[in-house]
């Protein structure tokens, strides 16, 4: 039987979370394009010469999610939110592992591009922008978690609005007060108190 729609999608998912590993391949199999998209959408805001490549970030995510074991998702979005933390993790400690942990100098550098910050976009260390996400998430974890699904794993406003379970409306909002938070933080313009 040939594996295509969301049902079937659901039936790997729901193997995998009880364990069964060839379900993990067959979905990930459906679902690799996805990812490498996503690793492409955020290896295409670095800077010319970085040393990550899309299919080495999707594998990447994919080996931590074999490791992690059946994990239990209800959704292909449930699983491409979860695929957008990995990603996101792997991000920070390549910056980390690259001895890009200081400010300034030397720091790796990812444009915060209209999508994030809007017509005041620039580029800004990739470390300061997982602190402040660490920041807003004291505060406001949903916002945080917005940015996350949005800006980390390349969902849609409806998308994200499934996966937390809130309406695209709210979605719109969160992202709209995360992504001035976030700009407020970064350049400087506004203290780290609340959001």
């Amino acid at each position: 039987m040939a594996v295509r729609g969301p049902r079937d999608i659901t039936v790997l998912l729901a193997a995998w979370g009880d364990g069964d590993e060839r379900a993990l391949r067959s979905l990930m199999s459906m679902v690799y394009p996805e990812l490498r998209r996503i690793a492409r959408l955020h290896l295409d805001r670095r800077r010319p010469g970085h040393t990550l490549e899309s299919a080495a970030l999707a594998n990447e995510a994919y080996l931590k999610l074999v490791r992690a074991g059946g994990i239990h998702c209800e959704s292909r979005t449930h699983f491409l939110a979860l695929c957008s933390q990995m990603i996101r993790r792997i991000l920070v400690d390549h910056a980390r592992g690259r001895a890009y942990a200081k400010r300034g100098g030397n720091a790796e550098r990812v444009p915060l591009d209209e999508m994030l910050l809007g017509a005041q976009a620039r580029g800004i260390d990739l470390l300061a922008l997982n602190e402040a996400l660490e920041l807003l998430a004291e505060f406001n974890a949903r916002e945080a978690r917005v940015v996350e699904l949005r800006y980390f794993g390349g969902l849609s406003v409806e998308e994200t609005a499934e996966v937390l379970k809130i309406t695209p409306v709210r979605v719109k909002r969160d992202w709209n007060r995360a992504k001035a938070w976030l700009y407020g933080v970064l350049t400087g313009e506004q203290d780290h108190a609340g959001s």
